[in-house]
């Protein structure tokens, strides 16, 4: 497996709306996503004994990405050490130390890699709580590199969010600025039950501020861009594509609004439903293939809580359903501006352009 180190092309981060809005007597710091998870870590070693940070090359090396730069320097190999290139052993430990009173916090070095642990995931991490009646919890935060943006290849740069959205008893998460990658990952360590924690590769280094004061909801969408025409829907590396395309659509003279939805579920029905009905719009954008997506089930949901306030159908540009395509060729296949923009011109506007 590989150790080399891929350093994204810095890419701007939406900014979160209230982001800049510090709690008394708090900092606020401007640091990449990078650094947000970076110290997220370091503050829940700090904090409580009982987390574990493991994976392949994230010890010395402080990870392929550099996210735990540092901490086995400042914890000790007993806090944040390597392991062996055997995800399935990684997870199965994991699950071990969860039941003994650890939190174990491990890396999946790339998306694709973690597949050789997806049966340890569903098998046993998220259905351990519910077979014990409880008794049994499994305070485990798989974080995932995840998505393309960085020119890698396959096995590099899958979206394999929808594989473990579809399990229940787990909790998966995509942040999209550093905000909520500090105070998301901060949340997930300190839940009880399994989250799955899917970080956009592309925006690692990605900058705003962050109030490391600031607690995050794990459950919870928000509305980043006010709007009244239409409702874009997303979540981590396409967020930002949303953001783009709601001000290139405010250029043409719509008012676009625009959900991070956030975590993928448990899924805030609430926020994204009412943010849909007071535009009577929506399309979902997310780079994952669309067959059998979480952007398609969220656009099957709007559709059944929302018939009938909407104006027109609820569109969805996602990736296309082929492998993951050579660094060359990624650009056609992710989502863009432009389509998005062609997209926003089928729904059946009386100013039809």
């Amino acid at each position: 497996m590989s150790t080399a180190t891929l350093t994204p092309a810095p890419t701007a981060a939406p900014q979160r709306a209230g982001a800049s809005d510090a709690a008394p007597g708090s900092q606020v710091e401007t640091m990449t996503m990078a650094a947000a998870l970076n110290r997220a870590l370091a503050d829940a070693l700090e904090e409580d004994g009982r987390v574990l940070i493991f994976g392949e090359d994230v010890g010395a090396l402080g990870g392929v990405f550099r996210i735990t730069d540092g901490l086995t320097e400042r914890f000790g190999e007993d806090r944040c050490f390597d392991t062996p290139l055997a995800e399935s052993g990684i997870m199965g430990s994991a699950v071990g130390m969860a039941m003994n009173g650890m939190i174990p916090v491990v890396e999946m070095q790339f998306d694709a890699f973690a597949f050789p642990a997806f049966e340890q995931v569903v098998s046993h991490v998220a259905k351990l709580g519910n077979r014990t009646k409880g008794a049994t919890r499994m305070p485990i935060v798989v974080r995932i590199p995840y998505g393309g943006g960085i020119g890698g290849v396959e096995h590099h740069c899958d979206s394999s969010e929808a594989y473990y959205a579809h399990t229940p008893g787990l909790t998966v998460v995509s942040p999209a600025t550093p905000q909520d990658a500090y105070s998301l990952l901060r949340a997930a360590i300190a839940s009880p039950d399994p989250v799955i924690f899917m970080e956009p590769k592309k925006l690692y280094w990605s900058k705003g501020p962050v109030d490391t004061s600031i607690v995050a909801e794990l459950r919870q969408a928000q509305v980043v861009r006010e709007g009244t025409d239409l409702t874009l829907i997303s979540y981590g590396p396409s967020l930002s594509v949303a953001m783009a395309a709601a001000e290139a659509a405010e250029a043409e003279g719509r008012s676009v609004q625009v959900v991070d939805v956030r975590t993928l579920t448990p899924f805030d029905d609430a926020t994204v439903m009412d943010a849909v009905r007071s535009t009577g719009r929506a399309m979902v954008i997310a780079e994952a293939p669309g067959f059998a997506s979480v952007a398609s089930e969220i656009q099957a949901r709007v559709f059944e809580q929302c018939f009938e306030y909407l104006e027109a159908p609820v569109r969805k540009v996602a990736g296309f359903d082929v492998p993951f395509p050579s660094p060359k060729f990624e650009h056609w296949n992710l989502p863009d501006v432009d389509r998005v923009m062609d997209a926003i011109d089928t729904l059946h506007w009386e100013d039809a352009r």
